[in-house]
């Protein structure tokens, strides 16, 4: 019967150790790379539970060969049969984790000469403890890849919550979380982080958008509302639909707006003009005045830029409340005649 020809340790004589000493490798970390990455490997469960058995056969100081017999391995299995053993062994054997020194009996054991030489027959797992540094290595970069995954992800779940509290009905958001159900790449999920803070960029809606609006100082600006209740702020959001616009109305009410203008506003296209002087100033991006104008007239859009500019002291951002009575779901609800009623009522109540 042919077997493998094994090479031949030597240990001092009379000492039973090694004549020369090398660093320890913890054979339980190796293993646990090799079962995170077993994928690589084609590798199942089933072949982890039998290599995690074969490991704990080995002692410490005893070498790197399992002597069980397969029937013990399969007990320490969980009751395997012999033919899934002989398997799982011929293909760690396959993959270079293992390797067979069988005996001219198939017997599994260890012989030593007087001399300290020592020969084992078994099932060796030094190929796995010399691919050690390959599984660590492989190991480390699959977790950091997952991290970098699960963080990536995260910054994309914030940006679709900053995008939907402006614009609930966008496109994107709703294409992004459909591809969310797949499992990503690192390059996929950074594209699809990319298009949303292009997405963010584009829609201008920056929490300091007021602060940083540059208005002219003007002896004739007079803020007439310091005193006005929170109940005024609400009133963007709710109301009832008004069939007309009063053009004098709110140039005369919404004197914060009227006061940048550089010349007399005498009809519509004069207010729709200013209005759409405004808006980027006010950190509202044309195309989002556009597309309210196409939804819900310019004249209602521009006296939602007039509105939105006499109450800036009580609202935090433009951009997003413009949106929310404009195109969101509150833009049934924006009444610009009876918000100009109660801006004129409590401006005269505080003048």
């Amino acid at each position: 019967m042919a077997f493998t020809k094994l090479s031949v340790q030597t240990f001092g004589v009379g000492k039973g150790t090694p004549a020369t000493s090398t660093p320890e490798t913890d054979i339980w970390a190796v293993f646990r790379a090799l079962r995170d990455t077993r994928s690589l490997f084609g590798l199942r469960p089933g072949h982890v539970q039998t290599l995690q058995a074969m490991l704990s056969f080995l002692k410490p100081g005893h070498g790197d060969t399992v002597f069980a017999s397969n029937d013990e391995i399969c007990r320490r299995v969980g009751g395997i049969d012999e033919r899934t053993l002989r398997r799982h062994i011929d293909r760690f054997v396959e993959l270079g984790f293992m390797k067979r020194h069988d005996s001219p009996n198939r017997k599994r054991y260890r012989v030593k000469s007087s001399e300290g030489q020592s020969i084992s027959y078994g099932l060796s797992l030094a190929p796995l403890l010399a691919r050690a540094g390959e599984l660590l290595a492989t190991a480390q970069a699959m977790e950091n890849a997952r991290r970098d995954r699960v963080f990536l992800r995260k910054q994309i779940l914030t940006k679709l919550a900053q995008i939907d509290e402006t614009d609930p009905e966008n496109e994107l958001t709703h294409q992004v979380r459909r591809v969310l159900r797949r499992k990503l790449s690192i390059a996929e999920y950074r594209a699809l982080l990319g298009e949303l803070e292009a997405q963010c960029k584009q829609m201008s809606t920056a929490v300091d958008a007021p602060e940083t609006m540059k208005l002219p100082a003007n002896d004739g600006q007079t803020v007439r509302h310091h005193s006005k209740s929170k109940k005024e702020q609400k009133d963007l959001e709710s109301g009832t639909n008004s069939e007309t616009l009063p053009l004098q109305t709110l140039t005369s009410v919404c004197d914060q707006a009227t006061s940048f203008a550089t010349n007399t506003l005498r009809n519509w296209h004069d207010v729709e003009s200013h209005a759409r002087t405004l808006a980027p100033m006010m950190g509202i991006h044309e195309s989002t005045f556009e597309k309210a104008a196409r939804k819900i007239g310019s004249q209602k859009a521009s006296c939602a830029i007039f509105i939105i500019l006499q109450m800036s002291n009580r609202i935090r951002d433009f951009g997003a409340y413009f949106h929310s009575i404009t195109l969101g779901r509150r833009e049934t609800d924006f009444n610009p005649s009876l918000l100009l009623e109660r801006l004129s009522r409590s401006g005269a109540a505080t003048g």
